[in-house]
């Protein structure tokens, strides 16, 4: 099939700063923002306050529009993050689980100054009925800070295939501590099984020296167990980045595999412009999504590199391979010109 060989070359650029390429820091800032934005969506949680107090919402999904609704009416008795000033500044987000990134974060406003905030205000969520029945609803009640590190005040999650839908009422619920789940992010994703190969400058003949810069190949054999998005499956592709370089040369990906939660792409992708010293500071960022018309949505995804928070001397959120994908690229670094195998879980990124 013309896609099992298809390769795909980029000149993989190397951050130095220089004349005409302008400073390091403003080639990574592009970096940040992109990164960024995807992060904040899984925002840590700074505080050590206990969860506290109650929450009043309903829940309403409307037909006509296929509008999921959650009405924010108040909360009550929330904890004081700021003893000293005796205060907190909360606000309320919501997430769809079990992937957050999917349909994204929606919140309200922030209320300065007080334990028992009045909000009145309805979040919504455009998701088909059948879709929403497999989902939980993640409502959690945050401390809102100036630099960033909000401070989390208490959950709580809500079942919505055994929610009873006639009840459009508003209630009272208990504000509970962080669940396990999502202080560790368990939710299985999937899991890709590649290959991958790093072919040294110049070793694969004297002269002219083959090939002239390093290369990286990475072959995306399939990918099994995805979260069913639909009752027909998901249509699936994979996108493929060495990052720092978020730019279109560095972005290539595969064909999308239509209604099937065990998609097999045998897909190979081949990046030049490599020195072996890249290798330490480069990240190849493969992430799984499900095709839609309007948009495409995030299944799950591994980051291949050393993972030590850096890239060319710079602090990065991407460098944070886990040990599993740690290894896997230490492995490739250690044997050149070889085929490594490995089957690697999918995760939030």
């Amino acid at each position: 099939e013309s896609d099992t060989a298809s390769e795909i070359s980029f000149q993989f650029s190397r951050h130095k700063k220089s004349p005409s390429t302008g400073s390091h820091s403003s080639d990574m800032a592009s970096v940040s923002s992109v990164s960024g934005s995807v992060l904040s969506i899984y925002s840590g949680d700074f505080g050590s306050v206990d969860a506290q107090g109650t929450v009043e919402f309903a829940l309403d999904y409307d037909e006509k529009n296929r509008e999921f609704q959650v009405h924010v009416s108040q909360c009550k008795d929330l904890a004081v993050v700021d003893e000293k000033k005796g205060r907190s500044d909360p606000y309320v987000k919501t997430y769809l689980l079990p992937d957050k990134a999917r349909m994204g974060k929606r919140k309200t406003s922030v209320k300065k100054r007080t334990v028992n905030p009045i909000y009145n205000e309805v979040l919504r969520y455009k998701i088909e009925k059948m879709v929403l029945l497999i989902q939980k609803l993640n409502l959690s009640v945050w401390h809102n800070d100036p630099l960033g590190r909000n401070s989390f005040l208490g959950e709580i999650e809500i079942d919505l295939a055994s929610w009873d839908w006639n009840n459009r009422k508003l209630n009272w619920y208990p504000l509970k501590p962080r669940s396990l789940s999502a202080v560790n992010g368990v939710d299985h994703r999937g899991v890709m099984s590649l290959s991958i190969k790093y072919v040294p400058p110049g070793s694969l003949g004297k002269w002219p020296k083959n090939p002239p810069s390093g290369e990286v190949h990475i072959w995306v054999k399939d990918v099994k167990d995805l979260l069913q998005l639909r009752p027909s499956g998901v249509d699936s592709f994979v996108k493929c980045y060495v990052l720092p370089d978020t730019s279109k040369k560095s972005y290539q990906k595969t064909r999308v595999i239509k209604r099937d939660t065990n998609p097999v792409f045998n897909h190979t992708i081949v990046y030049d412009g490599f020195h072996t010293e890249d290798l330490k500071d480069a990240c190849v960022e493969l992430t799984v999504w499900d095709h839609e018309k309007l948009t495409n949505h995030f299944l799950g995804g591994i980051r291949l590199g050393l993972g030590t928070g850096l890239s060319y001397g710079i602090s990065v959120d991407w460098m944070d391979s886990t040990q599993e994908e740690v290894a896997f690229w230490q492995e490739m670094m250690l044997a050149a010109n070889e085929w490594i195998e490995g089957l690697l879980p999918l995760r939030s990124l």
